[in-house]
Formats: C-alpha cells, structure tokens, sequence
C-alpha cells in the first residue's frame, strides 16, 4: 500500500477489503446470465446464446475539488466518461450508451450545463451515447458550489471475442499506450503535497503550463483503439490504468501462475510525477502504487501482433514489458 497515500487520507486496503465484502453481498442476487465475478475491469450480462453485455461504474473522485477551486468544469465530464468506458473496453466491448448522476449542493444552470458539456465530449470521443441522468439538488447537505459526478456505461461484445486472463500467455508482449498526465486518480495525494506549495494558476518548477491545466488535463479514451483492436484479433487482454496503478491493474488482465516484467524508461514519465515525488517524499513505490505513471491503458498481445498494434494505436504507444512465470507484476 502507498504510505504517501494513506497519510494524504486514502485507505486503499480498506478499499480492497469493502471490495471483498461487496462481492460476498452480491453474490447472493447472481442469476444465470451474470457472466463474470465482481472485481474485474466490467461486469459481465448474457443477453443471448453469442453476446454480452458489459458494464462499468465510476466516478472522478476528489480531482472534482481542483474543477471547483477553478470554476473551469467543463472537463472532468470528459473524465468521467474515460473512467467507465475505458473499463467497458477492457473486456472487448464496444460501449453503447452512458449515464451520469449529478448531486450540487444548488443548482446553478451554467454550471450544470457546463459539467454536462464535458460529458457529451467524452461519449463522442468513447463513441458512445448519453443516454439520460440526474441533476440532484441537496441543500443544507452539500455546500452551494459543492458537486459530485458518477456516471456508468454499458457496451456489448461477442463471446467469442471477449479480451481477459483466459487469452493471456507466457511470452506475450505487454504494449503500453500513454496517458495525458495524471487523469482521475491519487488526487487527495496531489491536492495535500501541491496545493500547500503552488497557487493553481502559476506555472511550477518543471512544467510548462499552471498547475491549474496541468491537473485539469482530461483523461485520454482509450476505448475505441481497443475495441477496434479487439475486433481484429489482435489483443488478448487489456488494462485500464486506474487507482493502484500499473502494478495492481496489470494483474487484473493476467491468469493465475503468470506476472509481468515492466521496464522503466521505454516511455516518457510526465513531469508532474516527479513534481508530486519531490514536493511530497513519496517513494518510487508510493508512486506506482497510487499514479498512471505515464501509461493509461496495457495491452497484452502476441508477439508477432507487437508491430501492427504499435503502428494502428491512435496514442503514443510502446512495448514496456512481457508476461512472465510467476504472480509479481514488477516494475524495473
């Protein structure tokens, strides 16, 4: 677990506890088309002999404090959408619709909309549809420019072309796409280490923009580069970089008896990782533990389809690791 997060206020092994309640809880409504257990990157429904549904939620987390202090709201909408599609994705499937739920301490039209705008960005760019959601007022509850953003997205794929551990071998080349920067997650762990040492809108040692832009760099979508992919016959398992990193999501994409080498320096690492290292004491291990490092999405692939994914990813890509004997995903 990363120290540097716990003292910042995150928890993440009572996180991994309360998941492992919530899976025993849900167990008990499984019906025989739930396809899948609780923990991987999606859910998974059978609608018919041949497909399946695939579904994820989420949320943008405390990254929401840094669009508040700014009143600059039009992008973690954009956000939102990443962290649910880029999961549905995961498993293959191409995302179909998306929901979002809203909850402002007032409702302030402007900004409403302006939150939704970011929304409608990020379901064209995962190729889906906002299909509907909620605006709810909690006066008294929350404060007047308080908010709060969770949405979810549905996708479906054929059975025969589902990604996941099952595809995965020894041998295979793990494909690394970039990331934007730090996208939605260890916010609480910037927001304690920066925002004491930087006003938002000055540009800090290192980087070439505010602090403000620097964190309010949306998500990338990685969606429809993997569906199309996937489609192709070119992946065998995916892994949306999210909370824990590399080395507690590439895992998610790996059978058991099976790990990963990861090697440093075969891609860029943004500057604002190094930032956040200096100004808070964090560890090299803190680090991959709470943050993308540079990479948003993993690809598993066979080595001879290595090439062709390099050159068809619409984001920087580039071939960071391999799986390997073993259950340790390590970063060297």
């Amino acid at each position: 677990m990363s120290g540097a997060y716990r003292d910042a206020g995150v928890d993440t092994e009572a996180a991994a506890k309360a998941v492992a309640l919530i899976a025993d809880l849900a167990s008990a409504t499984r019906t025989p088309e739930v396809a899948d257990q609780v923990g991987g990157f999606a859910g998974l429904y059978r609608i018919d002999e041949h497909r399946l549904l695939a579904a994820a939620t989420d949320g943008v987390g405390t990254k929401l404090e840094i669009a508040r202090l700014t009143g600059r709201l039009d992008t973690v909408g954009i956000d939102l959408v990443a962290m649910c599609a880029d999961d549905v994705a995961c498993t293959g499937a191409e995302p179909l619709f998306f929901l979002d739920y809203l909850a402002v301490g007032r409702i302030d039209p402007t900004r409403v909309a302006s939150l939704v705008e970011g929304v409608v960005d990020g379901c064209r760019r995962a190729g889906c549809a906002l299909l509907g959601g909620e605006t709810a007022e909690h006066p008294g509850v929350m404060a007047e420019d308080a908010f709060d953003l969770a949405g979810f997205c549905v996708g479906v794929v054929e059975e025969a072309s589902l990604l996941g551990p099952h595809r995965v071998s020894e041998g295979d080349v793990v494909i690394g796409l970039a990331s934007t920067g730090l996208h939605a997650n260890g916010y609480s762990l910037v927001r304690s280490a920066l925002l004491p040492a930087f006003d938002l809108e000055i540009t800090p040692p290192g980087l070439d923009r505010t602090l403000a832009e620097e964190l309010l760099e949306p998500c990338a979508i990685y969606a429809p580069d993997v569906v199309a992919l996937a489609r192709d016959g070119l992946l065998h398992a995916a892994a949306h970089v999210t909370g824990g990193g590399i080395v507690e999501n590439l895992p998610r994409a790996l059978p058991q008896g099976l790990g990963a080498t990861i090697r440093r320096g075969r891609w860029p690492e943004h500057p604002i990782f190094g930032l956040v290292r200096e100004i808070s004491g964090a560890s090299e291990d803190d680090l991959f533990a709470t943050f993308n490092m540079g990479i948003g999405m993993l690809l598993i692939v066979e080595p001879t389809s290595a090439d062709d994914v390099l050159a068809r990813s619409s984001h920087r890509a580039f071939t960071i690791g391999e799986v390997t004997p073993g259950s340790a995903v390590r970063a060297v």
